[in-house]
């Protein structure tokens, strides 16, 4: 396989999903096609320093979206918020979703520490594994886990007051 198929494929395979990704984070759509460039710009750029034996492809593409993230909301916007149309797969808890809308929901976790709300967003809205999630976010799996379970009790307990 040739490198520009290789970057064709991989570009092909995860820019749907770093837009999803980019767009559950920002306010306008135009800032997370810039956001969702600049990370395949980025991937594009330093192909040659990934190394398969480190992390899958995927799980490298979206630590370099979440640093992006980051690195956005520190020059642009450090008190912004996740965008309220934050979209939600339906294998979320579904003691969670029975009686809530999706706004609901959202406005919930939008109510989450940062440090939840990203595992949230990658477990269910970017359906990544908790391990994978571990590595985007630079804790142990054990800590992922931990902080999962603790952002679906505050989800239940948010959710149960309305």
């Amino acid at each position: 396989m040739t490198k520009s198929s290789e970057w064709d494929d991989i570009y092909r395979q995860y820019s749907g999903r770093v837009m999803g990704y980019m767009t559950a984070r920002v306010q306008r759509r135009e800032e997370a096609e810039d956001l969702c460039a600049d990370v395949f710009e980025k991937v594009f750029r330093k192909m040659e320093a990934y190394d398969k034996e480190k992390a899958a492809i995927g799980t490298w593409i979206y630590t370099i979206a979440r640093n992006t993230v980051i690195d956005y909301y520190r020059k642009n916007r450090p008190t912004a918020e996740l965008n309220e149309n934050l979209a939600w797969d339906k294998e979320i808890d579904e003691s969670i979703l029975k009686d809530e809308t999706l706004e609901e929901l959202a406005a919930a976790v939008e109510k989450l520490p940062p440090d939840l709300q990203n595992i949230v967003v990658l477990a269910y809205f970017e359906r990544i594994p908790l391990i994978e999630v571990s590595k985007i976010v630079h804790f142990s799996y054990r800590t992922v886990k931990l902080k999962h379970q603790k952002a679906l009790k505050l989800l239940r307990e948010s959710l149960e007051k309305e």
